[in-house]
C-alpha cells in the first residue's frame, strides 16, 4: 500500500493564499509555497496539474474571501444593502490588499471576460427599489457607483491614500446622493 500523502489540495492551496497575502501573486512560485510547506515542488505537481492551476485556485480563494466579507458587512445592518456590498469591498482592499489586488488590479488583457448583468441582478434589484429607476439606468447608476467605489478601493489598497471608514462611508453616501439626484432629477449630462 502507497504511503498516504503527507499534503492535501487544501495544504497546498492555503499556503499559496498565505504567500499571495504576505507577497503578493508575483511570489507565487512552486518553490515557494513548497518552501513554506517545508517540502519540494513534487508534492504541488502530484496535485495540481500546473500552475496555473493553482493560481486559479488563489483566485476561487480570493473570491471566496470578499463574497466572505460582503456577507458579513450585510448582515451586520451597520448600512444600508447597497452601501453595506461598497463598504465590504472598501474594506477588503485596505485590510486584503494583496487578495484585491489579485482579484480587481491583475492585467486582465490575455483573459476572456465578459459582461454578466445575471450576477448583479440582486444589486440592480436594490437600486431599482430605492430609486424607480428601470434596468437600463439602475445599471448605469451602479457602474458610475462602482467606479467611485473602485477608485476609494484602489487607493487604500495600494497605500495611496488612507481615509478612515467614517469618512468612506461619508463620500460613498455622497456620491449616491448625487447620483440619485442626477439619475432621478434627469439632468442632461452637461457639467456645470
Amino acid at each position: 500500500m502507497p504511503p498516504k500523502p503527507k499534503f492535501t489540495k487544501k495544504n497546498i492551496a492555503d499556503a499559496a493564499v498565505a504567500l499571495v497575502r504576505q507577497s503578493g501573486m508575483e511570489a507565487l512560485t512552486a518553490r515557494a509555497v513548497a518552501a513554506r510547506l517545508g517540502c519540494s515542488p513534487k508534492p504541488i505537481f502530484g496535485l495540481y496539474e500546473s500552475m496555473a492551476q493553482l493560481r486559479e485556485a488563489v483566485i476561487a480563494r480570493a473570491q471566496a474571501c470578499m463574497a466572505e466579507y460582503t456577507e458579513r458587512t450585510v448582515q451586520s445592518g451597520e448600512y444600508p444593502p447597497y452601501k453595506a456590498i461598497g463598504m465590504a469591498y472598501v474594506e477588503f482592499a485596505r485590510e486584503e490588499k494583496e487578495l484585491f489586488r489579485l482579484l480587481y488590479m491583475r492585467d486582465r488583457s490575455r483573459e476572456e471576460t465578459a459582461e454578466n448583468r445575471e450576477a448583479l441582478a440582486p444589486v440592480l434589484d436594490i437600486i431599482q427599489k430605492n430609486t424607480g429607476l428601470d434596468r437600463e439606468k439602475a445599471y448605469l447608476f451602479h457602474i458610475e457607483q462602482w467606479v467611485f467605489v473602485h477608485g476609494i478601493a484602489t487607493m487604500l489598497a495600494t497605500s495611496y491614500l488612507d481615509i478612515d471608514k467614517e469618512t468612506v462611508s461619508s463620500v460613498i453616501t455622497d456620491c449616491y446622493q448625487g447620483l440619485r439626484a442626477y439619475f432621478i432629477g434627469g439632468k442632461d449630462g452637461a457639467c456645470d
